[in-house]
């Protein structure tokens, strides 16, 4: 893990505590979506493209990534702490909350045609829109790849690849079976899939 990037999650992980202890108590929803918005983007675009959109994602798949973050089976020392002390009645109202949000522009280009090929090729393989369904815009548990970060991206197929990620093991899996290639693919096609 390079300095650069260590040094980021740091910055990012104080920023949260920062706000989860300036904010122990937020009464309203909007006050707690101002702290993820820290992290995640007060306008939907998060500052560090390694972490995701959750504006417009589904709730259900919201839902449950929190849930698992506060169970500790999705480690994430920035998500940790802000999760510890919440209730699923307030992991709910936030998956809510961020699902009715309009998913944003993040301007990334189209994958050529040779990168289209090879991703669809590495679809038919392994048949990443059997879950996340066509377009690959997901649906209820399972999340809308189409239009997120291609950095995001890659470093969730990367973690599930080295089972770093490990709240779905059926994904890890998926991930063994494709080609790191294949895998730098389907981010950089995912990524450029504009849709609304």
């Amino acid at each position: 893990m390079s300095r650069k990037f260590k040094t980021s999650i740091g910055g990012l992980l104080i920023v949260v505590l920062v706000l989860a202890a300036a904010h122990p108590h937020a009464e309203t929803i909007e006050d707690k979506a101002a702290v993820c918005g820290s992290c995640h983007g007060d306008d939907g675009i998060p500052p560090d493209k390694t972490l995701p959109v959750i504006w417009g994602q589904h709730q259900g798949y919201l839902y449950l990534q929190l849930r698992d973050f506060k169970r500790g089976t999705r480690k994430s020392d920035a998500m940790a702490p802000f999760v510890e002390q919440m209730e699923r009645e307030d992991m709910m109202a936030l998956a809510e909350y961020f699902s009715k949000k309009p998913w944003p522009d993040l301007r990334q280009p189209p994958a050529p045609a040779s990168v289209v090929t090879q991703a669809q090729r590495a679809n038919t393989s392994v048949g990443c829109t059997g879950c996340h369904q066509a377009q690959y815009q997901g649906e209820g548990t399972q999340p809308r790849l189409a239009g997120q970060f291609k950095e995001y991206l890659i470093k969730s197929m990367m973690d599930f690849r080295a089972q770093e990620r490990g709240n779905n093991p059926g994904m890890s899996d998926l991930m063994l079976a494709t080609t790191p290639g294949d895998l730098a693919a389907m981010a950089d096609y995912l990524a450029g899939l504009q849709l609304n």
